[in-house]
């Protein structure tokens, strides 16, 4: 499955990319018939410690599926997310 990663206004490093590809990639042995997906990293403008979010949708066939959560790290919104 592909995964595109889109990182709003600021460039991921390699680290972030292939645990991000790793743990998304895992939701295709989940749902028959994934055609790929996309996740998008954004920063919030706020003063919170919990401004890193991760939005992921999934291309299905026949519907899309959608999470988006906010949390301290990308890693640990991803992690969330993906739950």
């Amino acid at each position: 499955m592909k995964v595109d990663i889109n990182a709003v206004q600021f460039k991921a490093d390699k680290k972030l990319e292939n645990f991000i590809e790793k743990k998304v990639g895992k939701l295709s042995t989940l749902f028959d018939g994934v055609i790929g997906s996309e996740v998008t990293l954004r920063v919030e403008k706020s003063e919170s410690k919990n401004n890193k979010i991760t939005e992921i949708r999934l291309e299905v066939k026949g519907y899309d599926l959608y999470a988006k959560k906010q949390s301290s790290t990308f890693e640990e919104s991803t992690d969330t997310a993906i739950s």
